[in-house]
């Protein structure tokens, strides 16, 4: 986990600047693909994505050494030729990973975050799950077990091939020539997160699009069809910790409520969105019909509100990078501790954005608590021995945030009216 921790290190300032950029650039060309409370929740669910994989937060049921040792007859010698067979079966593993996620009930909650946002663009594709708590994703690496290729070169290009994938969520590239007839295009990425009848769990390839051609999901994006993105049931929020375990949770009510035995047990492995048909008659879903006439989900919100919104997601943001530089001197308690309270003021902040009745008294409540548990004394020498800037920095960050909630308080009766 320290490992990936660097790594982030790295990839974290690139990302966050070249998100910066396409929404600059987007502003002079006069087509901007960003709106405000969805950003700082595209940016906010990446944020909470890296906090549980540096966890190493997963229950492992296959693990590729497993399988490697029980399925590999050959043994390559470690080449170049190694990395390029290597990267081939980690790619052919995710698209058959990315489709059992688009293809069965159970599944898509782990991905439904990633197709949550309405907008299409970079900070879209930060948008990655939590809930993603099973490992059995090795299972599709069982061509590269057999070609017994090393646990250290998976270890390697796994997380060269996610952060591959970033660049192509934009709407600022279009089609690519005969690039298109081989990698996964912004082109191709465009009809994939359409919620369009004739784009539907189309092209789930990551990087070499040979996949979707093979196996006979592949759609090109069609000019009399521009694509209009979201999933078909909005799940309205701007939460990402809501969003990650909305679907679950909808299934849990539809096992609950159906009278057949049979579905409760069978609607997990369903294909997607397929419900009891004495619950769908009595709990009707709000399913889009017409693509071309959604509304995009939105929240009235202030200046304040947007300033403090921002303000949350740059103060997290930062609380999380000094805590990833320091990642390998925590303990682990002081990880989970750390970690936790940062999820919780994720949750806390784009809940008030949501504008729920509670999540000012919420808020006041986290702030509270982030103060208190800096101030702890096993706490407080923990951190003022390993990381003062980490101490310090969160100490500022909830007194400031307590003081701009109270204003938001005074403000909750009229800044509807005030509403920009």
């Amino acid at each position: 986990m320290e490992a990936y921790a660097n790594a982030l290190l790295f990839a974290i300032p690139i990302f966050m600047l070249l998100v910066l950029a396409e929404i600059f650039y987007g502003h002079l060309k006069g087509k901007q693909t960003y709106t405000f409370m969805d950003t700082i929740s595209s940016l906010s669910s990446g944020l909470t994505n890296i906090i549980k994989d540096s966890l190493g937060l997963v229950l492992i049921l296959v693990s590729y050494p497993y399988l490697k040792s029980e399925l590999s007859f050959l043994t390559i010698e470690s080449s170049i030729w190694v990395y390029l067979i290597a990267f081939i079966c980690v790619d052919f593993s995710s698209y058959w990973n990315h489709r059992l996620n688009h293809k069965i009930n159970f599944f898509w909650n782990q991905h439904i975050i990633h197709h949550s946002s309405e907008e299409f663009n970079l900070a879209c594709a930060l948008r990655q799950s939590i809930s993603n708590l099973l490992g059995y994703t090795a299972i599709f690496l069982i061509p590269a077990a057999f070609l017994g290729i090393p646990q250290e070169v998976i270890n390697i290009l796994a997380p060269l091939h996610l952060f591959g994938q970033f660049w192509y969520h934009t709407q600022h590239i279009g089609k690519l020539g005969f690039l298109e007839y081989i990698f996964v295009t912004p082109s191709q990425h465009r009809v994939h997160h359409a919620i369009n009848p004739i784009y539907i769990d189309k092209n789930l390839s990551a990087i070499f699009c040979v996949w979707d051609r093979i196996f006979g999901t592949f759609q090109e994006e069609l000019e009399e069809e521009p694509p209009v993105f979201g999933v078909l049931k909005p799940v309205k929020t701007w939460n990402p910790i809501i969003i990650n375990f909305k679907h679950l949770w909808g299934l849990f009510l539809d096992a609950w409520r159906a009278k057949k035995w049979k579905d409760k047990f069978t609607l997990w492995l369903k294909p997607t969105g397929w419900r009891p048909e004495d619950v769908e008659k009595k709990y009707p879903s709000n399913i889009i019909k017409d693509v071309f006439k959604l509304k995009k989900y939105n929240t009235p919100s202030s200046k304040l509100l947007k300033f403090w919104a921002l303000f949350q997601l740059v103060s997290t943001n930062i609380m999380l990078f000094i805590f990833l530089l320091n990642f390998s001197e925590f303990y682990t308690t002081q990880k989970w501790l750390f970690s936790f309270l940062i999820l919780l003021c994720v949750f806390s902040y784009t809940a008030l954005m949501d504008g729920y009745n509670w999540a000012l008294k919420f808020q006041y409540l986290i702030n509270i608590s982030g103060i208190l548990f800096f101030l702890f004394p096993a706490n407080k020498e923990f951190y003022l021995i390993l990381s003062p800037l980490l101490y310090y920095f969160s100490i500022t960050y909830f007194l400031i945030s307590f003081v701009i909630v109270l204003f938001l308080g005074r403000e909750k009766n009229n800044f509807l009216a005030n509403a920009v």
